[in-house]
């Protein structure tokens, strides 16, 4: 492995930010889902380009937030 390459998180998101897609898997949620949670302010996105990408941390954010309600 070089230098400029990340060793993968054990589960499997190597970066602090997570496409709709890579969100859903992480949760193990729909697609659908994951954007319902984004237009209703629930987690918080970040705009790149036309991209819209979710920051590890507010994921994680997010479910400590749901872990603290169940």
């Amino acid at each position: 492995m070089s230098k400029s390459e990340k060793a993968p998180s054990p589960d499997g998101f190597a970066t602090g930010a997570l496409t709709v897609d890579e969100l859903a898997a992480y949760f193990r949620i729909s697609w659908a889902s994951v954007w319902r949670l984004l237009r209703d302010g629930q987690i918080a996105r970040v705009r790149i380009g036309g991209r819209t990408v979710i920051r590890r941390i507010d994921a994680d954010a997010f479910l400590a937030r749901c872990a603290e309600v169940a």
